[in-house]
């Protein structure tokens, strides 16, 4: 026990030493004692028992008796502090295991994390071996947050470091790096590459599984990097745990910009495109204040008249850095930093400012984002806006995309009926698109729908789409809801959709989009004679000019995941 107690190097720790060793002195004193006095004593008694002579001294006697209480007390005493040390031993073991330690998953904390990697490696270095770090990070888990509260988030964090342990091998480091970002590394052999992406294939197949909490279906992937410690970092150097972790974390986004719920390996052009990145983000969240984002302006005709209606805002980023930066770009980016709604308030304010000198006839669409529809007081903040403006709410047109009604279908309803008790009309955009079935077009009180691009353009060449467009048009006919069809750049598409009656259109045939400054001719125009006879052919738009963009730079491919909106083309 003197030996274990060697390990308390605090304060408390060699008190507690020197305690014992004055307890089993005096225990060790009284045995002593008692072995000297009972040798005097129980000759006595012994001798007074069988009449053969007196009986011992009072004074040994009282002596003899003390000695084996003190014997009693000291061996009390001992196994009590042996107790308090096994115990102080075990909350030692415990708060060290706390420090180290996620205590919600189990897992270690970002600091353990990197140690145990740095070990790895240099253990796997003499080996032969390299080490693979995956980091793995949760596709819209702040939404699970969001919609079923941080209990059901706990949960399910729970159960995905379950699924992400028995994915990895047994020899694995894992930790929670972040909110719902985990990672694991482990040696592997550097001829056996394939094995590593059996790994991850099963990590993103685990983890998309379906997860039933509190009776709800709870639906999230995982978009994951890869980074090995053979290759240099983004610096050109052999990676530490620090690195690697980089490395793993560029990877992860790049996976997230391609589509998520998938894994990707760190190259070295990675790197490049996560600068470029970082310097759009920093971009963003200064050229909102600056008022870098303007809106542009869409017509909407209708077919059989050729008459002007409205417009449809759309946003684009004129950049003192990177020049006119395409919406496929900043879009996606400004969702992922959640700057998305401030940017998207900031072009509704100056286009509502734009449209309150229009011909009052003419109506003005604007597209929300996921964010938006999320947020329970935007049909306040859009109503605050329409009063500074001093705009008719009955002008204004808020196009919802069919893709956000899949995320949150309550949140929706209660958006359209605010906004429509306000006078505002509402659209769903981009129908054909996404998860909408006719019983929850019927049950949500729709203006409009609007049917996509995607099918428009190409209705000519493909029998499919012109069958696709044919059957919302005549849906929209049978539930009296008014269509529109955007992305007409063909004379022979406006001819094709002439058949379908009343219904509205806009795309490149009738012009490109443009800021309010170069509106004010068509709209003079527009003011004396509304009627259009002709649309005017317009050839198909060039790409944005902007700054060189890397190739990882780009929309993401996940029509889900990053929805048309206010500030996209």
């Amino acid at each position: 026990m003197t030996a274990g107690n060697i390990a308390f190097r605090d304060e408390a720790g060699e008190s507690e030493q020197q305690i014992d060793v004055v307890a089993l002195g005096i225990v060790t004193a009284a045995i002593l004692m008692f072995v000297a006095t009972g040798s005097e004593v129980g000759p006595r008694v012994v001798d007074s028992l069988l009449d053969r002579g007196p009986g011992p001294d009072n004074f040994i006697l009282n002596a003899f008796l003390l000695n084996i209480a003190i014997i009693i007390f000291g061996w009390s005493r001992y196994r009590q502090l042996s107790a308090e040390i096994r115990l102080r031993r075990a909350s030692e073991r415990q708060a060290r295991q706390m420090a180290q330690t996620d205590p919600l998953t189990g897992f270690l904390n970002r600091r353990n994390f990197n140690e145990r990697v740095d070990k790895l490696i240099d253990t796997a270095e003499g080996n032969g071996q390299a080490v693979v770090l995956i980091m793995i990070d949760l596709d819209n888990f702040k939404q699970v947050n969001d919609f079923n509260g941080h209990s059901t988030g706990d949960v399910l964090l729970r159960e995905c470091s379950h699924r992400i342990g028995a994915s990895l091998p047994k020899h694995a480091v894992a930790g929670r790096i972040g909110g719902d970002e985990f990672a694991a590394a482990f040696a592997f052999d550097k001829s056996r590459d394939e094995t590593i992406d059996q790994i991850a294939t099963g990590l993103v197949k685990a983890i998309s599984e379906s997860t039933k909490i509190n009776a709800i279906s709870i639906e999230v992937t995982a978009s994951i990097g890869l980074a090995r410690s053979d290759v240099p970092d983004v610096d050109g150097r052999k990676p530490d745990a620090l690195a690697l972790l980089e490395m793993a974390d560029i990877a992860m986004y790049h996976a997230k910009r391609q589509g998520r719920n998938s894994f990707f390996w760190f190259e070295g052009v990675m790197a490049d495109e996560m600068r470029f990145r970082n310097e759009l983000e920093m971009g963003i969240r200064q050229g909102i204040p600056r008022g870098e984002f303007l809106p542009y302006y869409e017509q909407q005709i209708d077919l059989q008249t050729g008459e002007l209606t409205g417009f449809e805002m759309l946003a684009r980023w004129d950049s003192p850095h990177f020049g006119l930066v395409s919406p496929e770009i900043f879009i996606p980016v400004a969702e992922d930093i959640g700057a998305i709604a401030a940017l998207s308030e900031s072009v509704i304010r100056q286009a509502l400012e734009d449209a309150k000198d229009w011909d009052p006839k003419l109506g003005l669409s604007v597209n929300i984002s996921p964010v938006q529809l999320r947020d329970p007081w935007f049909a306040q903040k859009l109503l605050r806006m329409l009063v500074e403006a001093n705009f008719p709410p009955h002008r204004l047109e808020i196009e919802i995309t069919e893709s956000c009604l899949h995320q949150n279908l309550p949140q929706a309803r209660s958006l359209i009926t605010s906004l429509k008790n306000q006078g505002i009309k509402v659209t769903l955009d981009d129908f054909g698109t996404g998860y909408s079935s006719l019983a929850q077009l019927r049950s949500l009180p729709f203006d409009r729908i609007k049917i996509d691009r995607s099918f428009v353009t190409s209705l000519i060449e493909n029998k499919d789409n012109a069958a696709i467009v044919h059957a919302i048009a005549m849906l929209g006919k049978d539930l009296e809801l008014p269509v529109t069809a955007e992305g007409i750049e063909s004379s022979e598409v406006l001819k094709h959709l002439l058949q379908y009656g009343h219904i509205k259109g806009q795309g490149y045939l009738y012009g490109h989009p443009r800021p309010a400054g170069e509106l004010s001719e068509l709209l003079r125009e527009h003011a004396t004679s509304p009627i259009r006879s002709e649309p005017v052919a317009v050839a198909a738009p060039a790409p944005d000019k902007a700054s060189p963009v890397p190739a990882g730079i780009e929309p993401a491919k996940d029509a889900h995941a990053a929805p048309r909106h206010a500030s996209q083309a």
